[in-house]
């Protein structure tokens, strides 16, 4: 039999399932991979290797086998609290913090059956796309160690990526869930604001973190996700009056089945398009071209679109952004602990008044009005996942706050739209630069609409088979595995 990483998630349920493997030996797997690749990729900050053994325990004998992630390894990131573990959210701010209770996301994971073998790697309070900070080591994409993983969930992407978990979970607020996944060649799945109770973005400002999965293939994102969702008996536990339309039925069929024909627009214009200058490297467009052509061959009708240029998108969504990171418990003396892009959004944000956070919450709620409109002719709408390749480490200027800030929205013009409007969107590992570097694209969705995508996502998978490539740490020095 191939090594338990090797296979994808589903399998190793599978083999969970049928007492091929136990929770506690899939853990100890992923451990000493952890052990042996951690010190390369910065993946993890924080192990917890005698916690995630006495937890696969007690899965094994006393978690109800139904349970949809029964025994499979997970890491929580470090912008979620888990009773017991240190969480530093990115920052020396925090340092030596450790949470008395968890939160809801870890609390459903727990209850979904997962295991966790400690924290993934995020930027400072989860701000920037990019994953190096000032307290631990930068995450690496597996597939280049000299650039970055991306963020905010990079420490989960490249996890996954060098096969240290089979699946993790993360949040987006901005594309943090989609751009790791793409500088890193996997699945990342952003659901619709509402969809997963315990990371739905309803109680978030603006509305616009959600959380979701990152995977090696559709399958494994859809697993996980209906994981993350916390269903009793059947049905969705909501928590707020407003949930994603659609019905309970769980993902893992769309995933499975991957059926279905429908109508695409193909992208490249932006919400950032008025506000910087939105520049796409060819290798980005070889990634739209191919999979355009893909899906033409599976037979899915395929229509160029483009938005309209809206001059309150960028404007709205920085206030919204300052006026987010206002909220860091930082005062007096504390404000020298932070990052300086960090300091820069808390003074900012702290400067904005009331009138101007209602004005910038009102026009993104026009927006999102308007791009729902402006795409509901197609099914699905296709898009680059990111404007450039992984960028190198060190390519942020760290200083300058406002050039910083100009950079992430040039790497990553296409994501940040789909959190103001709350569609769910998913990024496919669908090419591979000269260099063997990853690049993905994006899948927009209507309202509710992950099972399309995972359906799409699906049958470019099939024919692209992007779970057949390896990083080039994959491979561990075998002396390092158990």
């Amino acid at each position: 039999m191939a090594d338990l990483h090797e296979l994808t998630a589903l399998d190793q349920w599978n083999l969970l399932q049928r007492d091929k493997v136990t929770p506690l030996e899939l853990a100890d797997h992923y451990l000493a991979r952890i052990e042996a690749l951690n010190q390369l990729v910065g993946a993890f900050v924080t192990v917890t290797a005698d916690a995630a053994r006495e937890r696969a325990e007690r899965v094994q004998a006393s978690v109800p086998r139904s349970a949809p992630l029964w025994g499979l390894p997970i890491g929580d990131k470090d912008l979620w609290q888990r009773a017991g573990v240190p969480t530093g959210f990115g920052s020396r701010l925090l340092t030596g913090y450790v949470p008395e209770e968890s939160d809801e996301i870890v609390q459903d994971l727990d209850a979904a059956g997962a295991v966790s073998l400690g924290k993934t790697g995020a930027p400072e309070f989860g701000l920037p796309c990019y994953t190096e900070t000032l307290v631990a080591p930068p995450v690496r994409t597996p597939w280049d160690l000299e650039r970055g993983a991306g963020g905010s969930s990079g420490g989960a992407a490249a996890a996954v990526a060098s096969g240290m978990l089979p699946f993790a979970p993360g949040s987006d607020g901005g594309g943090s869930i989609r751009i790791p996944a793409a500088a890193c060649g996997l699945v990342g799945l952003k659901p619709s604001r509402g969809r997963v109770p315990s990371g739905s973005g309803l109680e978030s400002l603006g509305g616009l973190v959600v959380d979701g999965p990152i995977a090696r293939t559709v399958e494994d994102a859809a697993l996980l996700l209906d994981g993350m969702i916390a269903r009793r008996n059947g049905r969705v536990d909501h928590r707020f009056a407003v949930a994603a339309p659609g019905d309970d039925t769980a993902f893992l069929g769309a995933a499975v089945r991957g059926e279905g024909r429908y109508q695409l627009g193909v992208m490249t214009t932006s919400a950032w398009d008025l506000d910087y200058e939105i520049e796409l490297e060819p290798d980005a467009l070889a990634a739209l071209d191919c999979a355009a052509d893909e899906f033409a061959a599976l037979g899915h009708g395929i229509e160029q679109a483009a938005l309209t240029p809206n001059p309150t998108y960028g404007p709205a969504f920085t206030t919204l952004w300052k006026a987010g990171a206002a909220r860091i418990p930082a005062d007096g003396e504390a404000m020298a602990l932070l990052e300086p892009l960090t300091r820069w959004l808390v003074e900012q944000g702290r400067a904005v008044g009331a009138r101007e956070l209602g004005a910038a919450l009102a026009a993104l709620t026009a927006y999102e009005r308007s791009l729902i409109r402006q795409l509901s002719s197609f099914d699905a709408v296709l898009t680059p996942a990111l404007a450039m390749t992984p960028r190198p480490l060190g390519w942020y200027d760290v200083e300058d706050a406002e050039r910083n800030f100009a950079q992430q929205v040039q790497y990553t013009p296409f994501t940040s739209m789909l959190n103001v409007s709350g569609l769910p969107a998913i990024t496919l590992p669908v090419w591979q630069t000269s260099e063997g570097l990853p690049m993905g694209v994006q899948l927009i969705g209507r309202p509710g609409g992950e099972a399309v995508l995972l359906s799409l996502g699906a049958q470019l998978q099939r024919r692209i088979r992007w779970q057949d490539r390896r990083p080039p740490v994959w491979d561990a020095p075998s002396a390092h595995l158990r």
